[in-house]
């Protein structure tokens, strides 16, 4: 009977006696559970945390482009009926400035708050919590004009900042501690495909005869709190990432529930194990905080790469591409009113491309489509110099510069945009991983607000020779990913740890009693290398 049950076990690729074991078979242990499948708890999950959070983030990144006229001329008339005079050109340049910046600078004070706030309120806790911040800010929005105020809304929009800030951080994290290994980086792009679905729906709406027009933008930027009222009433039906109610909680029977729910079977005793080796290791080198974050040696490789990728994909000049795209098709010969159905063509481009991404990430790893994405961007950045440098003198080459432009989109979507968050879960194990979402969040926002803020002072400067800057910084970044960055498909948080060990000089050790991580006759490869029947 006991011979017919281990069969048993050994045929489904789990052991369920898997902790008690040597740190040899344990390992073996967890590696026969790689291949596990989409169940409908998990692409539900993923679906509503991915749609009441990040698709706000980008939603919010675009949605007062098209009624920015409109929205200027209500600041100018409010202004107006107040003091009896209108107002200066300078000042309205401001407000209307305060009114952008003041997205990236809530979004950086919101990665502040991420650290606390998971690991108070759990990741599925703050993403309920993190609703607050949307619906009252869309609240503020929508009735801007009733009021007759303006500072509404440049506060709406920090508050809607720190929105983006914790979701653009806590759902990367949330779904990739629920994921199994072998779908963590589809799904871990998955926060990224919403984004560019809110950029997307935002470039659609702002269509001058939906709602981009001076009655319909008040309505345009309330529509924001929808998806969060959305999550607020679906996304408590869903377990909280097990990882978090384990080694962080403690509570093993609720982790077990919670991943039976999300595989789909009962036997989730090898990613339990797992997570106690992971636990236990976290115990040898002790809980990390923030602070403690920037000198750990152990982690030093890790948080130098997710600060280089998060600048990297910033700094690469995306934003200015945007800025630039309406001179770029008009000079082509687009017309004025047809240019918002143009940019709304590249939005498109830009969702159909990272769908692309989901399905071949998997397949080709991250470390190649981020030395692609790079690469693309670096190319077209240079192309792009050219094609505007000759604009005026060659017929053919605003053509030329409309085809960079799609091309920059390409790269960026399938690479630079979506891979760095799906990494930077992978590069950290559960005690690290607030704070190096932290880190990673402030350097994201922090590039974001100085590109916006110095890009139209070096574009007066330089003009388009300003994207040789951002070719170099595509250049720089991609050199770093080849020397540094390793590939993390189908690893596991420790095998991913233990591979920037030996660059970082140190050991991972297990706890007491047992051996350093490096010690195991069995090398990780081999391990991956087991397949279940």
């Amino acid at each position: 009977m006991a011979e017919n049950k281990e069969k048993l076990v050994e045929r489904r690729g789990c052991n369920h006696y898997g902790w008690s074991l040597s740190y040899k078979r344990r390992i073996h242990t967890v590696r026969c559970c790689s291949r596990q499948r989409l169940t409908a708890v998990l692409a539900l999950a993923t679906l509503i945390s991915a749609f009441g959070s990040s698709f706000q983030y980008g939603y919010n990144v675009a949605v007062v482009n098209s009624p920015s006229t409109f929205m200027q001329q209500f600041y100018n008339a409010t202004y107006l009926e107040r003091y009896g005079r209108p107002m200066e050109e300078n000042f309205q340049t401001l407000l209307w400035s305060l009114s952008v910046s003041m997205y990236p600078l809530g979004g950086f004070f919101g990665s502040l708050m991420v650290a606390p706030l998971v690991n108070k309120l759990g990741r599925k806790g703050t993403l309920l919590f993190n609703n607050i911040f949307s619906i009252v800010p869309a609240v503020m929005m929508g009735v801007s004009e009733i009021a007759k105020s303006y500072e509404i809304i440049i506060v709406a929009r920090f508050i809607v900042g720190i929105c983006a800030g914790l979701s653009s951080n806590v759902v990367p994290m949330y779904l990739g501690e629920l994921s199994p290994k072998n779908l963590r980086g589809a799904i871990g792009i998955v926060p990224q495909l919403f984004i560019t679905i809110g950029i997307l729906s935002a470039q659609v709406l702002g269509i001058r005869h939906i709602l981009g027009n001076s009655t319909g933008w008040t309505l345009m930027l309330g529509l924001t709190g929808i998806p969060a009222v959305i999550e607020l009433l679906l996304l408590p039906f869903f377990p909280e990432s097990p990882r978090y109610t384990l080694i962080q909680k403690g509570d093993e029977k609720t982790a077990k529930k919670a991943l039976q729910r999300l595989r789909g079977w009962d036997d989730v005793d090898g990613e339990i194990s797992e997570m106690h080796l992971e636990d236990q290791s976290e115990k040898a080198e002790g809980r990390l905080s923030v602070l403690s974050l920037l000198s750990q040696r152990s982690l030093r490789w890790q948080l130098i790469s997710i600060i280089i990728m998060n600048m990297g994909q910033q700094l690469s000049g995306v934003n200015a591409i945007y800025y630039y795209a309406d001179s770029i098709y008009a000079s082509a010969g687009v017309k004025e009113n047809d240019i918002q159905y143009v940019t709304v063509g590249t939005g498109a481009v830009n969702v159909f491309m990272t769908i692309a991404a989901v399905f071949i990430v998997e397949a080709s790893g991250r470390r190649l489509l981020l030395l692609c994405g790079f690469g693309i961007c670096c190319g077209a950045c240079v192309l792009l110099t050219v094609a505007l440098t000759f604009q005026e003198s060659v017929t053919w080459m605003p053509y030329v510069s409309i085809t960079c432009v799609i091309i920059y989109v390409i790269g960026h979507a399938i690479g630079p945009s979506p891979i760095p968050y799906v990494v930077t879960t992978e590069m950290f194990r559960q005690s690290a991983r607030p704070a190096a979402f932290m880190v990673a969040g402030s350097v994201h926002w922090l590039s974001n607000f100085t590109v916006g803020l110095v890009f139209p002072f070096l574009e007066r400067g330089l003009g388009s020779y300003s994207f040789i800057i951002f070719s170099f910084i595509c250049l720089a970044t991609l050199l770093y990913i080849w020397l540094v960055v390793p590939e993390t498909k189908s690893k596991t948080f420790l095998e991913i740890s233990q591979m920037f060990a030996k660059r970082n000089k140190v050991e991972i050790k297990l706890g007491d009693g047992d051996q350093p991580l490096k010690e195991s006759k069995e090398s990780l490869e081999d391990a991956v290398r087991v397949t279940a029947f």
